[in-house]
């Protein structure tokens, strides 16, 4: 007979690194898990160092049995969600558990309380710690590693979620894009078109001018993607930290802004998958996994499609597509093989029809999960 599950607060630093390292044993037979890195994972929890935690909080769980720790959440309240959205949602994240209904039952009460007691009335997830960071479960997909920024877990998650009696919020699917494949004549001619209509220039990011460029990136990210389910506008602070991690992947090329008139109407970003060099040293950049990430980092072969947003007024001049045959045209002269678009909210038809003309196919979907509280 299973022991009795007991939930315990992450108090210090002892708790926290707990915390952290639960996921490198419950997946240690994974081999497509993605071994995040330990000194990143503590800057994310620092209240001091990550910006996010200027306008959000969080409480850390961890779940016992018999002595052993066999599950972890945190449940999550964000101001600048709840006065953007104007409702009172809590959230719940981080959350990893081994195939058991009673510890995700106690995990997932904990997290609803918490945000309960700050006066919150439903509780959705799993968000870590946001939508602008990894969140969703993997419901279809497995067999492939995580990109960048992407979630990955185990089958049985979507089954704990719904036993536990959460409903869908909302699914986010993502694109496989092969290389080989090319984008189709008829949609290349209407690129071509849409050049010669509105006499758009699109230009990767100027490494002479880092400031101005991160400066109209800021812009554009927040006006684009204003409209979306569940969006939060990034403030300057967090946008800055975001440019500082991906700015040591980055691949100045795969960063374009499209500009009619001298006037920044759109962008597309894409980076290459570090997930690739990551999966290699597991968590740990010393002593050797700092040169193992650099070996491989030289050969990574895939990118994802971070982000990719227009004005509103210039989203059906097709100057989406003219952006996107610029990134593919960059990233196979830089020697990428395929790339993931994504992700999507499912009912997003108009950009889940571009993906799909422009010769991705549907290869991954996640799900948010909510539950009202009472």
């Amino acid at each position: 007979m299973a022991g009795i599950v007991t939930i315990k607060e992450v108090k210090d630093n002892n708790d926290l690194k707990k915390f952290i390292m639960f996921p490198f044993k419950l997946y240690k037979d994974y081999e497509n898990w993605v071994p995040p890195l330990i000194s990143e994972q503590k800057k994310l929890f620092n209240r001091d160092k990550n910006p996010f935690w200027k306008h959000a909080d969080y409480q850390a769980f961890l779940a016992y049995r018999d002595g052993e720790i066999v599950g972890r959440v945190a449940g999550l309240v964000d101001d600048r969600h709840n006065e953007f959205h104007k409702d009172k949602i809590g959230f719940f994240g981080f959350f990893e558990s081994i195939n058991d209904d009673d510890v995700t039952q106690q995990l997932l009460d904990a997290a609803k309380e918490w945000v309960k007691s700050k006066g919150k009335d439903a509780l959705r997830g799993p968000m870590s710690p946001s939508q602008n960071d990894i969140f969703g479960v993997l419901i279809e997909g497995y067999e492939h590693p995580p990109k960048l920024m992407m979630p990955y877990n185990p089958p049985y998650y979507k089954e704990l979620m719904e036993n536990y009696g959460l409903k869908k919020a909302k699914d986010m699917l993502s694109f496989y894009k092969d290389s080989k494949v090319g984008i189709p004549p008829r949609i290349k001619r209407i690129a071509d078109i849409a050049r010669r209509r509105t006499k758009v220039n699109v230009r990767p990011l100027d490494t002479k001018n880092l400031n101005r460029d991160v400066a109209i990136i800021k812009d554009l990210y927040n006006k684009a993607w204003e409209l979306n389910w569940g969006f939060v506008p990034m403030t300057s602070e967090e946008m800055d930290d975001a440019y500082a991690m991906l700015k040591q992947i980055y691949d100045p090329e795969l960063i374009l802004i499209a500009e009619v008139k001298g006037k920044p109407v759109g962008l597309g970003i894409t980076v290459p998958d570090i997930n690739e060099a990551l999966i290699k040293v597991k968590g740990k950049l010393f002593p050797f996994g700092l040169f193992k990430l650099l070996w491989y980092k030289k050969r990574i072969k895939s990118c994802r499609s971070l982000i990719f947003g227009f004005l509103k007024e210039y989203r059906n001049t097709g100057i989406p597509l003219v952006v996107f045959e610029e990134t593919e045209k960059n990233g196979l002269r830089n020697g990428y093989e395929w790339g993931e678009i994504g992700w999507n909210l499912e009912d997003n038809d108009a950009i889940n029809q571009f993906d799909s003309q422009i010769g991705g196919r549907i290869y991954k979907r996640q799900r948010v999960y909510e539950t009202p509280i009472k």
